[in-house]
């Protein structure tokens, strides 16, 4: 009983503080006493860099952004350039601690559309390689370079978005069933774009430093965004067809993003040889995206022009942002962070689609699974599946 006086009477905020206290003299004393000290000197230091770019900023210039992804300090004590060994400069040292990111500059006269290796040695001999697949000039941050990747989100983000949208007065004329069926078809070409965002987001987490952990970070950011969307879905009680158009924008728009960031590191590099057949190859990949939007529009009444018009921006306007931010100033981390949440934004967008098509089922007294219905979402795959073939390079 005593014990329990005492409890009582001691306040909750010190109950709340004392381990917090005692953990950080936990801390505090290891870092004094240092019991690892003994380890440290039999082994050899852990080395991590990352090149996370490569810019060509003018004929014979490079420059590396170099990131320190290890538990210990790096020194670069010589640059390879195509099995050479080059002078270089670095701004601000050539030794990097924990998390630091340092970049380098080369005077090298490369030569334009041919491959370059270069190869960081450290001053324990341990080697990191760059390979450019094409070497090109960098574009530069100027009013015509940003108007160029403007251009290049609209044609592969908007305007294939506005495109599908136009097929909502031919869906309109449908009767309920075929109605019905594309809405099974819009959870279709979201299944597949969603598994998509999940590849293409791994894909760009290989390449995140391995201290900020790329790979959680899709999973993680996944949830989250799936997350929120379901509280905030759940707090407005029955999404209307306008509120699901909105969401299915909304995680298009995310995926855009992603998207707009690899397109315009790959143009920014040389990697996009396909060119003006890459941006057809999206056009055509990204107008079912117009279908999937408007699709839940027809159990509404009729949208107003603007309603389109908004929609269309929401879900393809961030693609410029994302040429913009890819072209000029690429971030894989950023990439795999705003892929992980459209992908989470799509995965619940399929949930919203899949309880609207039960409830007008059930309003008819019939199974939302049908044989029609069920086609219709392969047919969704598919489609997704076989415009994807234009735009894998």
């Amino acid at each position: 009983m005593q014990n329990t006086n005492t409890t009582a009477k001691t306040p909750r905020w010190i109950m709340a503080l004392l381990p917090l206290v005692l953990l950080i003299l936990l801390v505090v004393a290891f870092l004094t006493l240092n019991p690892l000290r003994f380890f440290t000197g039999a082994f050899p230091p852990l080395e991590e860099l990352t090149i996370q770019q490569v810019r060509f900023p003018a004929e014979g210039m490079i420059e590396l952004d170099v990131i320190n992804g290890g538990p210990d300090p790096v020194t670069i004590a010589q640059v390879l350039v195509d099995d050479a060994y080059w002078q270089f400069t670095i701004t601000p040292d050539n030794e990097l601690g924990r998390l630091e990111k340092i970049t380098i500059y080369l005077t090298y006269p490369w030569v334009k559309d041919e491959p370059l290796p270069i190869t960081l040695i450290t001053g324990t001999g341990v080697t990191f390689t760059a390979e450019v697949d094409v070497a090109v000039l960098t574009p530069q941050v100027e009013g015509q370079t940003i108007f160029a990747y403007a251009l290049l989100g609209i044609y592969v983000g908007v305007i294939p978005v506005a495109l599908g949208m136009l097929w909502f007065p031919y869906m309109r004329s449908l009767d309920r069933r075929w109605l019905n069926a594309v809405l099974a078809l819009t959870i279709g070409l979201l299944l597949f774009l969603f598994l998509d965002t999940i590849l293409e987001a791994l894909e760009l987490a290989a390449e995140v430093p391995g201290v900020f952990q790329g790979v959680p970070v899709v999973f993680l950011g996944t949830l989250f965004s799936l997350g929120i969307l379901l509280a905030v879905s759940q707090g407005q009680g029955q999404s209307s067809p306008l509120g699901i158009a909105t969401l299915i924008a909304l995680g298009i728009g995310l995926h855009n993003l992603g998207e707009g960031l690899a397109i315009g590191a790959a143009f920014a590099t040389g990697a996009a040889a396909l060119g003006s057949f890459l941006v057809v190859g999206f056009t055509l990949h990204n107008i079912t995206e117009g279908v999937g939007i408007a699709a839940p529009l027809l159990r509404g009444e009729k949208p107003r022009l603007l309603t389109f018009i908004g929609l269309a921006l929401l879900a393809g306007g961030p693609a410029i942002l994302g040429t913009w931010i890819g072209g000029l100033a690429f971030s894989p981390f950023l990439a795999t962070l705003f892929l992980s949440l459209g992908a989470g934004a799509i995965l619940q967008v399929i949930w919203e689609v899949g309880k609207l098509l039960v409830r007008e089922a059930r309003q008819h007294s019939q199974g939302a699974f049908s044989w029609l219905n069920f086609g219709g979402m392969v047919a969704g795959v598919l489609i997704m599946y076989l415009t994807a073939f234009l735009v894998k390079f």
